[in-house]
């Protein structure tokens, strides 16, 4: 069994928007009401407070406040099931403490565990007879098991199944062979370059469309808060930065397919980067950012899977820039601005060449110390 997640645009009416817009209120008022409880509980008597409390909270609340009773119960539960994973998922990665939700961000959305169908191009959620006009842009085989229902900056609607087919991931069963691995190393000046000699240059999606951002956003800040000028020019400037997003995530999205269906290439190694430090250095925050490494790793991963590669994760720590592939020297004084080195050996170095190989090297190595040695023919299984 497999779980795909496939996100399509809908088309609600007026009537429909309405409830929509009434059900991401709700979602996120509860969502509130139960880390408002979990804060109080733990400061008052240093305890915790499960899901299941708070759902019996939850319908005493619906007895006083009948609006809530408009909506669907089970994407009440549904915030308070979130709100409980994001104290998991806190707890477990000692970061990112749960904040109370603002009706003034762009973060809205509901979800339901069932009672979702599709059927003539309509979706049908409960409390919304009719059906809502969906654009299937692709087909899906299987059986939904959690749907999201969301609204972008832009005023889009979206839904996103969560759909369990009898397809199953592509058991990893493929040698481990030097000449099917690629190294990759990742970049801003060339966002990726491959061991391989391969180069694949950075879209700087975000710096090419910086100077409009700028002006639209100077010009947004000069409107009076509450007009119709501002709501127009909002909708102006989401369209930018949503247009940005989609032009980053269909870069990205290319590259893993095209890495993930080359049939020379069986073992893919990369770096553990740590993004989040990285982006504190406020001279490469932006750029970084806007390369989206965090996110062509997160791709990768799953797509391994789908396609029966192996990913290969190696250490943050490694020199792959400053070792010297000839005879082992490491280059402690390299700097960040010096693309080409030349090592005591002789042999002179490309920065980003060399990282990559490296890489390709390290990974290896790493997968040879924990399955044993390579066997006579230059390969080692993977378990």
């Amino acid at each position: 069994m497999i779980q795909k997640g496939y996100k399509y645009r809908i088309y609600p009416n007026k009537q429909q928007e309405e409830f929509l817009m009434k059900s991401f209120g709700c979602a996120r008022f509860i969502y509130n009401f139960g880390l408002a409880k979990k804060n109080q509980e733990y400061a008052n008597n240093k305890k915790s407070i499960n899901y299941y409390s708070l759902n019996t909270e939850l319908n005493k609340l619906k007895k006083e406040k009948e609006w809530l009773t408009e909506v669907n119960s089970q994407s009440l539960q549904m915030a308070l099931r979130n709100l409980d994973n994001a104290f998991t998922k806190f707890f477990r990665e000692k970061k990112g403490f749960p904040k109370f939700k603002s009706k003034n961000k762009n973060d809205f959305s509901f979800q339901m565990p069932q009672h979702v169908s599709i059927y003539e191009n309509k979706l049908y959620i409960p409390k919304v007879s009719e059906g809502i006009k969906i654009k299937l842009s692709r087909e899906f085989k299987g059986k939904i098991k959690t749907t999201t229902i969301s609204k972008n900056a832009y005023d889009q609607f979206f839904v996103t199944l969560l759909v369990e087919s009898e397809e199953e991931c592509s058991n990893v069963t493929k040698k481990v062979n030097s000449k099917t691995t690629i190294g990759i190393d990742l970049g801003i000046k060339d966002f990726a370059v491959f061991s391989n000699g391969e180069r694949i240059a950075n879209p700087r999606h975000l710096k090419n469309k910086l100077r409009k951002l700028k002006k639209i956003q100077r010009r947004h800040s000069r409107k009076v808060k509450g007009s119709n000028n501002r709501k127009k020019n909002r909708l102006i400037l989401a369209h930018l930065h949503l247009k940005i997003k989609n032009q980053r995530g269909d870069f990205l999205h290319k590259l893993t397919h095209d890495l993930t269906h080359k049939k020379q290439v069986d073992t893919i190694v990369i770096e553990d980067l740590a993004v989040a430090n990285m982006i504190k250095n406020h001279c490469l925050a932006r750029a970084i950012s806007d390369v989206g490494w965090g996110e062509f790793r997160r791709q990768l991963e799953y797509k391994c899977k789908w396609y029966g590669k192996n990913l290969i994760v190696i250490g943050r720590f490694e020199p792959s820039s400053k070792l010297c592939s000839n005879c082992g020297t490491i280059n402690s004084e390299l700097k960040l601005s010096d693309r080409e080195w030349i090592c005591s050996c002789g042999v002179k170095h490309d920065r980003d060449l060399l990282a990559a190989n490296n890489i390709k090297n390290f990974g290896l190595t790493q997968y040879r110390r924990n399955y044993g040695n390579l066997h006579a023919s230059g390969d080692v299984l993977v378990a």
